[in-house]
């Protein structure tokens, strides 16, 4: 309980970041661009633009909003509404996952940390989850929780690194993209400045997701002081 108190704030900034994002893209998902291209294809000029060859693009698997780019098999995967989709929201999204394209392809250093640090992240998730169980039931029981309650802290701080690398590559990405549909004229001034506004809602939720995983460890490492001074 004291958990989900300490940690609300950040549920409803979180809550928050998502309705923006949705709302965002809602709206100019119904406005087309100019020059009436899907995502699909914005991606594809970009690739091409930049001499990028063995990056395939495809429809994802997932809902909406579930694009993303894989650098494993090198393939930019997106959502139905923006794979065909000829709007601005469309443009902006495909050209934002296009954008991590261009950061592999020129080897950017934050992608590849990002990368290596996922499967830390992952296995910290599984052991924090454990240590705070431990230390919950030693703490009920008057048993001395406070080393368990740090460790899990300690541990979780492997998540927030990859939330704080995650920052810089996602900001990166959207830089890339908005030069790429500027300058490559496949959007308008005045549609690259709507652009911006769709990327700008969806870089707020990776700003609330780092501020939660500092707060999560921040709470972790408080219930190992409150343990010890027991």
């Amino acid at each position: 309980m004291g958990m989900l108190v300490f940690m609300c704030p950040f549920f409803v900034l979180g809550a928050v970041a998502q309705m923006w994002v949705k709302s965002t893209f809602r709206r100019w998902a119904q406005v087309g661009t100019a020059r009436g291209v899907s995502g699909a294809q914005v991606a594809a000029a970009i690739l091409r633009r930049n001499g990028i060859a063995g990056v395939a693009v495809e429809p994802s698997a997932g809902g909406a909003l579930s694009d993303h780019y894989d650098p494993r098999s090198r393939t930019i995967r997106l959502s139905p509404d923006v794979y065909s989709g000829r709007s601005i929201a469309a443009a902006a999204v495909a050209a934002h996952e296009t954008g991590h394209a261009l950061q592999h392809a020129t080897r950017y250093a934050a992608l590849g940390l990002r990368s290596a640090a996922v499967p830390a992240a992952i296995s910290a998730d599984k052991f924090t989850f454990v240590l705070i169980l431990i230390g919950g039931m030693l703490w009920r029981g008057g048993g001395n929780a406070g080393p368990w309650f740090l460790a899990a802290g300690v541990i979780y701080s492997a998540a927030v690194v990859l939330s704080i690398i995650t920052l810089p590559v996602e900001f990166n990405a959207s830089r890339r993209a908005l030069a790429q549909l500027r300058d490559g004229g496949i959007v308008t001034v005045p549609e690259a400045d709507a652009a911006r506004g769709v990327l700008t809602a969806a870089a707020s939720t990776y700003v609330v997701a780092a501020i939660a995983s500092i707060g999560t460890m921040a709470y972790y490492l408080l219930l190992a002081s409150a343990a010890r001074r027991q």
